[in-house]
C-alpha cells in the first residue's frame, strides 16, 4: 500500500493553492467544500474560481510563486503548467514538513486526492495511488449509482443516537449487530423517505427491546423491461425486500435483481386469466407487511399509470401500514423512445394523451369525440384485443383514415417489434403478424418519424 487512506479535517485551516487554471479550480472546490481557509497565488485565475473565492472569503495574491507563500501554511496544492515551478513548491514544502500535492505527479506528492463520492457526512474514497485517475473516477460513478444521495442523512440520523446506543449496549458486538439492523431495515427506509419521527420512535423501540411489527411496502415501477430503466431507488428496495411480488408485465431480469433469498410470489395476470385476484393481492400485502416483512410489490411500468397501484395501497392505508410508491418509466414513454417515436414534436403533435385500451368488463367505451385532435397523440394501453373497435370508432368519429399508427411489442426488450400502418390498414397488418401482449398502439402523425429516428428493435409487417 502506498498510501495510507486518511481524512483531513480542513475547517478554518490555512491552505495555499498554487496555479489559478481549470486544474486549480476543480482542486479548489474540494478544498472550500472541506472549509479551508483557502489562499491562491497565481498572476491569472479563471472566473469561476475568482467567485468561489469571494463566496467563501478566500485570498487570492495575484503574483508569482514564491517561497515565502508558505509560511503558516498547513497544506499546499500545485497546479501550474509550469514544472519548474511546481518542483519548487514541492522542495519549498518538504522542507518545512508541510503536506504537498502536485497535480499530475505523483513523485511530487506527500498526499493525493482521491475520486470522492460525497454524502456527507458520508464520504466514499477511492484511489488508484496515481496510476490511473481515470479507473478511479469510473469505480466512483459506479459507487455513486450505489449510494442514494439520502445516505448523508440517515449517516446524521445515526449519530444523532450514537451516545445512546453506546451507553445501553456497552458491549461492540451487541452494538455493531443492532446498528446493522437499524441501517439495514425499515428504520433507514423511513429516514429515506423523509419519515424521521417514524424512524427515530422505531429506533428507541428497538433500543429497548420491544417489539412491533416493522414490516412496509414497496410499491415500485418496474419499467417497461430494459432492466437499465431501473430507478436507483427501486433497485435498492430490491436488494433489501424479503418478499417480492411481481406480474407477468415484469421482466425476468427485473425479478432477478431482487437478493438472492428474497421469496418471490407470481401474482400475474393476463385477460381472462388472472393468476391470483386483486383482492387476494391486496390483501397478501396486508398480511405479509403484519409479519414484518419488508414487501416490493413490482407493477410493469409505472404503478400509477394503468398499473392499479392506487387500489393496492388503498388497503394499506386503511389498515395503517407503512408504505412507498417508487415511479417507474411508464411503457408510453419507454416503448415510444425505444421506437424513435417522440410522444410531442412542434411539427407534429403538441400534447399526449394516456388510454386504456379497454375498462372494466373488457368494453372498449370512450368519449370518442374528445379524441379527435390531430395534434394530440394518443397512446392506447392494453389495446390489443380492442383494435379493431379503436380504429373504427376513430374514424367514425372524424380521424382520417391514413392517420398513421404504430404496434410495439414487448417494447424496451431485446425481442421488440414495431408494426407501423394506419387505421385503416393496421388490423389487417396485426392480423397477419400477430404481435402478443404486451403491445402498446399509438396514434398520430409522429409515427411517421419512426422510419427515421427508429434504432433499436426491429420493424417487421409494417406498409411498405
Amino acid at each position: 500500500m502506498e498510501y495510507l487512506p486518511v481524512c483531513l479535517k480542513l475547517t478554518d485551516a490555512p491552505v495555499l493553492l498554487v496555479g489559478g487554471g481549470v486544474i486549480a479550480t476543480r482542486k479548489a472546490r474540494l478544498l472550500l467544500r472541506a472549509g479551508a481557509s483557502l489562499t491562491v497565488v497565481a498572476p491569472d485565475i479563471t472566473q469561476e474560481l475568482e467567485s468561489l473565492l469571494d463566496q467563501n472569503g478566500g485570498t487570492w495574491h495575484e503574483t508569482e510563486y514564491r517561497e515565502s507563500h508558505l509560511n503558516g501554511k498547513q497544506l499546499v496544492v500545485a497546479a501550474t503548467p509550469e514544472k519548474r515551478v511546481n518542483e519548487r513548491v514541492y522542495l519549498h514544502a518538504c522542507a518545512q514538513a508541510i503536506q504537498v500535492n502536485v497535480v499530475d505527479a505523483p513523485q511530487l506528492c506527500t498526499f493525493i486526492f482521491p475520486s470522492i463520492v460525497d454524502r456527507d457526512p458520508l464520504v466514499v474514497a477511492i484511489t488508484s495511488s496515481g496510476r490511473s485517475p481515470v479507473l478511479a473516477r469510473i469505480l466512483r460513478r459506479n459507487i455513486e449509482a450505489l449510494l442514494p444521495a439520502a445516505y448523508g442523512e440517515l449517516a446524521r440520523f445515526a449519530g444523532r443516537f450514537r451516545e445512546n446506543v453506546k451507553a445501553k449496549l456497552p458491549a461492540d458486538s451487541a452494538r455493531r449487530l443492532f446498528w446493522e439492523k437499524m441501517l439495514e431495515g425499515t428504520v433507514a427506509e423511513q429516514v429515506f423517505a423523509g419519515r424521521l419521527q417514524d424512524a427515530e420512535t422505531q429506533l428507541l423501540d428497538h433500543l429497548e427491546g420491544v417489539e412491533r411489527c416493522s414490516g412496509e411496502v414497496y410499491l415500485v415501477g418496474a419499467g417497461p423491461g430494459d432492466p437499465d430503466l431501473l430507478t436507483f431507488k427501486a433497485a435498492r428496495l430490491l436488494q433489501c425486500a424479503d418478499v417480492v411480488l411481481y406480474d407477468r408485465l415484469v421482466s425476468q431480469e427485473v425479478v432477478d435483481m431482487a437478493r438472492r433469498d428474497a421469496e418471490r410470489i407470481y401474482v400475474g395476470k393476463r385477460r381472462a386469466d388472472h393468476s391470483v385476484a386483486q383482492q387476494d393481492i391486496n390483501q397478501l400485502l396486508v398480511d405479509l407487511a403484519m409479519e414484518g416483512k419488508r414487501v416490493v410489490r413490482l407493477k410493469g411500468g409505472d404503478p400509477f399509470i394503468f398499473g392499479r397501484g392506487g387500489e393496492e395501497i388503498e388497503l394499506l392505508a386503511r389498515q395503517g401500514i407503512p408504505f412507498q410508491v417508487v415511479p417507474g418509466v411508464t411503457a408510453a414513454n419507454g416503448a415510444a423512445c425505444y421506437a424513435g417515436i417522440p410522444l410531442t414534436h412542434r411539427d407534429y403533435a403538441q400534447s399526449v394523451r394516456f388510454v386504456a385500451g379497454y375498462l372494466k368488463g373488457d368494453k372498449v367505451e370512450h368519449d370518442w369525440a374528445s379524441l379527435q385532435s390531430d395534434s394530440e397523440t394518443l397512446v392506447f394501453y392494453m389495446g390489443l384485443m380492442g383494435l379493431r373497435v379503436i380504429c373504427e370508432q376513430l374514424q367514425a368519429h372524424g380521424r382520417a383514415a391514413d392517420t398513421p399508427v404504430a404496434l410495439i411489442e414487448q417494447g424496451t426488450r431485446m425481442t421488440q417489434r414495431v408494426l407501423t400502418g394506419t387505421l385503416e390498414s393496421i388490423v389487417g397488418i396485426v392480423e397477419r403478424e400477430r404481435p402478443a401482449a404486451p403491445t402498446l398502439i399509438i396514434v398520430g402523425p409522429v409515427v411517421k418519424l419512426h422510419a427515421t429516428l427508429s434504432w433499436f428493435g426491429q420493424t417487421a409487417g409494417s406498409e411498405r
